[in-house]
């Protein structure tokens, strides 16, 4: 069972949401708490994986970039879960979740290229993550405008050495 954050880890939490760049000292005059106790707690958060401090990206000001919500039907007969880990190691995939609704999954993918290699993505990559017949169908919205989107950078963008797969070629 997941245990929920007491009151002060909250308000650090919450602290660095709104500033990540806040050193220990300020958090610790802002918190009204002991400089050894915000650090004790900023890494016990870190060091369970509860939180991560990364540099964001305001989405909505990169041009070069493709955001898309990919939606998906899977026969997992019980392993949605399982589907949607191995789809959020994928290359450009910052994130995949199960959910309610008419999908099954629900991908959220940045994409630096054109939109071939956002099909790429989303026909080949996707997909081949489940055996044959596991993934039913897909269907992806492209994001034309979007407000307030402020993303950590998948695996794959900006030449990080991973590039989209290969253009396979017509048989």
């Amino acid at each position: 069972m997941r245990e929920h954050l007491d009151q002060t880890d909250r308000r650090l939490v919450k602290l660095l949401s709104q500033d990540a760049q806040a050193g220990v000292n300020r958090l610790a005059e802002k918190m009204a708490i002991s400089v050894p106790t915000v650090r004790s707690r900023l890494r016990n958060l870190l060091d369970r994986n509860l939180i991560k401090i990364v540099g964001l990206l305001n989405l909505t000001e990169r041009p070069e970039l493709i955001s898309a919500i990919v939606g998906i039907n899977a026969q997992g007969r019980g392993r949605a879960l399982e589907i949607a880990r191995r789809i959020a190691e994928l290359p450009f995939v910052n994130s995949a979740s199960v959910v309610t609704g008419r999908f099954d999954i629900i991908v959220d993918v940045t994409v630096a290229g054109d939109i071939a290699d956002l099909y790429r993505i989303t026909s080949e990559l996707i997909p081949g993550v489940g055996e044959v017949g596991e993934i039913v169908r897909s269907e992806t919205f492209v994001v034309m405008a979007s407000c307030n989107r402020w993303v950590s950078l998948p695996d794959g963008c900006w030449s990080d050495g991973v590039e989209p797969p290969a253009r396979k070629e017509p048989a």
